[in-house]
Formats: C-alpha cells, sequence, structure tokens
C-alpha cells in the first residue's frame, strides 16, 4: 500500500521503535515519491479508515490482476504515488524486493458499466464479472493501485501537481511531499488496468458472476 502515515502514540507510551529498511529498497522508496504520470486513472492502494483520512496498510499479494469496464464515472478524485507490500517471504516477491511501485488512486463515488476482472492463476484464470446489465457497478470510497491503466478520459476542474497530502476531493489525505492530481469529476471509457490491490467502503455488483475461465478480462 501507501506510505503510512505517522499517528502520534500517547504520552504514557514509549516511541515505537524503527523498522529496519531492508536492503535494496531505498531506491524504490525515493522513486515513489516522484511517481505519478499525469493521465486519468481509476482508482490504491489504500484503506481507508473511519474518518476516511488515514492511509492503513496491509500486505499484497504480489499478483497482478486486469480489470477493464466500459465506462467509469466518478466523483471527487485523487491520485499519486504509493509503495505496495507483499508478505515477509513472499514466493511472488523475486527481485523486486516484495515492493511494487504503484500508482494510488482514489474516488470518493464511482460508477462502472461492464465489469470484467481476472487474475491468472497458472494456465487458468479466476474471472469476475458484473454490471453487465441495466445497473452499472457502484462503489464508495473506491480505491485502486495500478501499474498501468488505459483509456479515454476527461477531468472536471482538475489540478495538477499538488501535494497529496492537502487533497480533498475523495477524503484521503496523501504522504507529504508527494506529486499528485485531484479534479471534481473524473469519466474513463474504454477503461483497462493492471492493480496489485482495489478497495471500497462499499462495493455493490449487480449481476455478479464468478467463475474459473481459460479466457481473460
Amino acid at each position: 500500500m501507501n506510505l503510512p502515515s505517522d499517528i502520534p502514540a500517547h504520552d504514557s507510551e514509549p516511541p515505537a521503535a524503527e523498522t529496519p529498511t531492508r536492503p535494496g529498497r531505498t531506491r524504490l522508496r525515493r522513486a515513489a515519491v516522484m511517481a505519478v504520470p499525469a493521465v486519468a486513472v481509476t482508482a490504491t492502494m489504500m484503506v481507508l479508515t473511519a474518518q476516511g483520512a488515514l492511509a492503513a496498510q496491509f500486505s499484497i499479494s504480489g499478483m497482478p490482476f486486469t480489470v477493464t469496464a466500459d465506462k467509469l464515472q466518478g466523483t471527487g478524485f485523487e491520485q499519486f504515488g504509493g509503495l505496495d507490500n507483499m508478505a515477509d517471504n513472499s514466493p511472488n516477491a523475486g527481485s523486486t524486493g516484495g515492493q511494487e511501485l504503484v500508482v494510488v488512486s482514489a474516488i470518493k463515488s464511482a460508477t462502472l458499466t461492464n465489469l470484467c476482472q481476472s487474475v491468472d492463476l497458472g494456465g487458468i484464470n479466476l474471472r469476475i464479472t458484473a454490471g453487465t446489465g441495466s445497473s452499472p457497478v457502484s462503489a464508495s470510497h473506491l480505491t485502486t493501485d495500478s501499474t498501468l491503466v488505459s483509456g479515454d478520459a476527461s477531468f472536471n476542474n482538475i489540478e495538477i501537481g499538488g501535494d497529496a497530502s492537502t487533497f480533498t476531493e475523495a477524503g484521503v489525505t496523501g504522504p507529504l511531499g508527494v506529486f499528485g492530481q485531484q479534479a471534481d469529476t473524473v469519466t474513463i471509457n474504454n477503461l483497462r488496468q493492471t492493480n496489485y490491490a482495489t478497495t471500497a467502503a462499499v462495493f455493490t455488483l449487480p449481476g455478479l458472476n464468478l467463475s474459473f475461465s481459460d479466457k481473460a478480462c
């Protein structure tokens, strides 16, 4: 997930010990504060707290998955760079040191038409479809961590180059000093993503279908 926010400890408690930095990760951390292309990305990896302002980190599997949709429409859009972390000794770490540099996107409220999600399990795909009928998929406080995004995007009232820690559009606070962008609304047609994580406060999937298939999204 994203770089964790510092939370002050109570005066009665000793400060937490610093977690040792793993060899080979310094460059990725340094690069993360500079990452984010100025393009539209549908929603982090971030888990929203009850206040919707602080990010809590969890370990990703390290297995990327594909998401497609005919159309995404969202209100309250934010985007900035981040790092996702795998569990210690994950077999999917490879030469990455267990980290993935990602583009974190957050949308306060979103709908997706004809959603498809698939993950390659090694010769077979776990495939999910939803929102293929008259009712689209809907989500609130949707966040996704992406390494690749394509589609035809448009924004209303976009601000590019702001400090992610000052963002307010989606109710998510990014890391201090990280380049980002935010907009009132975002629309992406023919959306295609490679993601490592997706979260939402509420995720409604009309016509949900989950199956194993030799066909990916």
